[in-house]
């Protein structure tokens, strides 16, 4: 009985960790950790929430930079923090394709973390050289059918979102196509401008200006719906080129355990900055369209995520040991 006593009085004690770890916050500065170097979307986006809920909650979200192995080195570090709201994480979508495409990852993105919101996303867009004759989606697979061995299409890095879209994309078809990584999208962008690589894959913000000076053509957006950036570019469903969206994720995340009521206080803070027009003002100029959901369903657009990429990475065989 004494024993039955301990515990039970040892569940009671933790039933109150969480409450009283929620009480008052917060009432010190939070870190919001991003797994890349400053001046990348993830974290601009991340300094755009970290300054709203420093004005909104009272207390400084500074941001720390903690990039390296595309983003796993920050979370590994944030999953093995204090779940008490004051380390939190701006992710990308390569949290979740990381583990499928790295040999070891440090973290679990579902048992490790409490998803807070997703802030906002970034459909891919394909892009080719103005000399390539294609207009459309399927003129474009026509056209590399047609001409086995010549098309190659230029993307920001192995596994990144675009890369993974491409990949994607070529699988499906069943195309003859190569994909020539850069160590950005800057450059992956400049080489489909001069023709080295005919056709790109990027996230809409890097290729955004190219398109709009008119140094690339846009023949098609993974996306549910067109760009407000470029309306006369059609969605890949539109060219009857189904299941091919692709968005690039920029959301926040806590590590698992950290109280509910801190995420859900988290989640609601940064939806009203979303919702602010200045706001939204920001994240169209970066080519990202808000969302800013419940805790809820950024898990399950986590788990989707995952599972998407997941047998894309396998499919192509994909590795990075």
């Amino acid at each position: 009985m004494p024993v039955l006593r301990w515990i039970f009085a040892a569940v009671l004690l933790l039933a109150g960790v969480a409450p009283s770890l929620a009480q008052g916050y917060p009432n010190r500065s939070v870190r919001v950790v991003v797994g890349f170097p400053a001046g990348g979307p993830t974290d601009v986006i991340a300094r755009l929430v970290s300054q709203s809920l420093s004005e909104s909650l009272g207390q400084q979200f500074y941001i720390e930079n903690l990039g390296g192995a595309g983003g796993n080195i920050a979370s590994g570090q944030v999953a093995r923090a204090t779940p008490d709201g004051y380390t939190i994480m701006a992710i990308s979508t390569g949290f979740m394709v990381n583990p499928s495409l790295y040999a070891k990852v440090p973290y679990d993105p579902i048992k490790d973390f409490s998803p807070v919101t997703l802030v906002a996303v970034s459909p891919n867009v394909v892009v080719v050289n103005p000399s390539v004759p294609a207009k459309t989606l399927p003129e474009l697979v026509q056209l590399i059918r047609d001409n086995p061995g010549k098309y190659s299409y230029a993307g920001p890095g192995v596994g990144s979102t675009p890369h993974l879209g491409g990949e994607l994309f070529r699988l499906t078809y069943k195309l003859d196509l190569v994909h020539v990584p850069f160590t950005g999208a800057t450059p992956a962008v400049q080489a489909t401008i001069g023709g080295h690589t005919p056709i790109a894959f990027t996230a809409l913000p890097s290729s955004l200006a190219a398109i709009q000076a008119g140094q690339v053509r846009a023949i098609g957006i993974a996306a549910t719906e067109r760009s407000p950036e470029i309306p006369d570019v059609p969605t890949f469903a539109e060219q009857g080129v189904k299941d091919q969206e692709a968005d690039t994720l920029t959301g926040i995340v806590a590590p698992a355990g950290t109280p509910k009521e801190i995420v859900d206080l988290l989640a609601r803070e940064t939806a009203k900055a979303v919702a602010r027009p200045d706001f939204r003002e920001k994240l169209a100029k970066l080519g990202f369209t808000p969302v800013a959901n419940t805790p809820d369903e950024f898990a399950a657009r986590i788990k989707l995520e995952l599972e998407k990429w997941g047998k894309v990475v396998r499919a192509a065989n994909l590795r990075i040991e």
